[in-house]
């Protein structure tokens, strides 16, 4: 493996960071109303006007989501050794939505309560997608180690039962107070009704999470080897499945909690970062992650843009967009492994 010197590891995070800039500020002149123009930073009684507060806050938002999705892509796809792996493969946005469903449930209201005070709907959700991927790790460990094959076996499984039980709950509670039919929770979007300490709690989690994984770049690119090559090179590979999985884990419920299950920039993100730096972990995580947070600020966008316009008529959900994006790069990405073979 070629060293990778602080000097291409600043490289690669300043172009990244480029890239984002420049999207993100054009993302910022378009208004909901249709209008392209940069709204004025106006201060009242020392707080942002509405206009750019509006506009500021869903970019910043879709580019922290985005990263995260983007990020821990490339680590699912590195650990478990499939390209079409992405971050909610593991249970985490199923165990989520199901959770953030419960929530809205008035029968549990007595029932979330930490410190006296009830549990938000974004923490709630955090906690249903640990829960989740908890019961995958459990499942499909074996003597303290994980094998990617297992792992997506029990992935599926889980995924499917949070599902079922979503469903079955919302029909046996439909039409009680706080229920009703929540299919909205199945798609994800972004919540501008957020607080403060949400956001920055999110936003804390995934830096962290996402310096941690910086530093296994190195290491991730040894995964794809088989387990004996990788021990041959003096990487403890059951050790950095454990490692990389949980952080990534925790990342990707950071930004389920707060957005919902925004499908398909987990896994179209890394894909297009390859296309220029490679399959190199250490260019690849930090390209991808402004990749991410680039196609979700373009998501969001389009959403805005198209409310205003005939087609749609409404603000229509970004995992919605995205879905349109992801689902058929899905099928071009599996029709061409499927050349390959």
């Amino acid at each position: 493996m070629k060293p990778f010197t602080p000097a291409q590891l600043l490289k690669t995070l300043a172009i990244g960071l480029l890239v984002w800039l420049v999207i993100a500020a054009a993302c910022m002149t378009v208004g909901s109303t249709g209008t392209i123009s940069w709204p004025r930073p106006v201060f009242v009684d020392g707080h942002l006007s509405s206009a750019m507060r509006f506009r500021l806050e869903p970019v910043l938002l879709a580019s922290l989501i985005g990263a995260a999705l983007a990020a821990t892509g490339c680590v699912y796809q590195a650990i478990l050794r499939n390209p079409l792996a992405d971050p909610y493969l593991l249970g985490v946005s199923s165990g989520a939505s199901l959770a953030a469903y419960l929530w809205r449930l008035s029968s549990l209201a007595t029932l979330i309560s930490f410190s006296g005070r009830a549990m938000s709907q974004q923490a709630f959700g955090f906690c249903g997608a640990l829960i989740a991927v908890a019961v995958v790790f459990f499942l499909a460990s074996r003597r303290g180690r994980i094998e990617p094959i297992t792992l997506l076996l029990v992935g599926v499984i889980v995924n499917a039962v949070c599902g079922s039980i979503y469903l079955l709950v919302n029909e046996l509670y439909k039409g009680l107070a706080g229920a009703g039919s929540e299919t909205s929770l199945l798609v994800g979007g972004l919540q501008t009704s957020l607080l403060t300490e949400q956001m920055v709690a999110a936003a804390a989690v995934v830096l962290v999470g996402w310096v941690i994984l910086l530093y296994f770049a190195g290491s991730l690119n040894v995964a794809a080897l088989s387990d004996e090559e990788a021990a041959s090179l003096g990487v403890r590979i059951h050790l950095l499945r454990w490692g990389a999985l949980i952080v990534a884990s925790l990342i990707t419920a950071s930004a389920v909690a707060i957005s919902g299950p925004i499908g398909f920039v987990g896994l179209v993100a890394p894909h297009v970062a390859r296309l220029f730096v490679g399959s190199d972990q250490r260019k690849l995580l930090p390209l991808a992650t402004a990749f991410g947070a680039v196609l979700l600020c373009l998501a969001d966008t389009a959403g805005r843009y198209l409310a205003r316009s005939s087609m749609a008529g409404q603000w229509l959900p970004v995992g919605v967009l995205t879905g349109l994006l992801g689902g058929p790069f899905f099928l071009v990405l599996l029709w061409n492994m499927r050349r390959k073979i």
